[in-house]
């Protein structure tokens, strides 16, 4: 298997200009979707622990956590930051409770929905916070997926650039 990177936009599709309003003559291309995932273990308890860089102009399209070790008393709760300001309120994983695994989404935008919408004109870092009750197992993958697009937020080319 093997591994790539690309700079800024991974534009996908056939038609890059709308001529009319027929399918195959309107504009169809989309930008890709991007994953990263950080292992969470239960004492990873610190403050602000580092999930992801992420592009200048990225779109935060989701957080979700699949547990693979269930949590012994309650489930984690999570706050996440880019460049250290919150982009939701502290919460555990909608779907998850202590003693189950599988994924779990996050609510995000609640505390900063323009990061959410655009990470800023400079790369990014991404960091949470997890709290645990009392107990002492669990851990589980985090995964941020978000959208790669020019570090204005654009996700097309200026007319200048085609």
């Amino acid at each position: 298997m093997g591994f790539a990177t690309h700079l800024g936009p991974w534009l996908l599709g056939t038609v890059k200009n709308t001529t009319g309003t027929t399918a195959g003559v309107v504009q169809n291309i989309g930008a890709a979707h991007t994953l990263q995932t950080k292992t969470v273990a239960y004492a990873d308890t610190t403050a602000q622990t580092l999930l992801a860089a992420l592009p200048a102009g990225a779109l935060i399209q989701s957080i979700q956590f699949l547990t693979t070790t269930a949590y012994t008393t309650t489930a984690p709760t999570f706050a996440f930051f880019v460049n250290g300001t919150a982009i939701n309120s502290a919460s555990a994983p909608a779907g998850t409770t202590a003693g189950t695994t599988g994924r779990g989404g996050f609510t995000l935008g609640t505390s900063n929905p323009s990061l959410v919408a655009n990470v800023g004109s400079t790369d990014a870092l991404v960091s949470f916070t997890q709290v645990n009750g009392s107990g002492g197992t669990g851990a589980g993958t985090l995964e941020i997926s978000y959208i790669v697009r020019g570090s204005d937020g654009s996700m097309y080319p200026t007319a200048s650039q085609q």
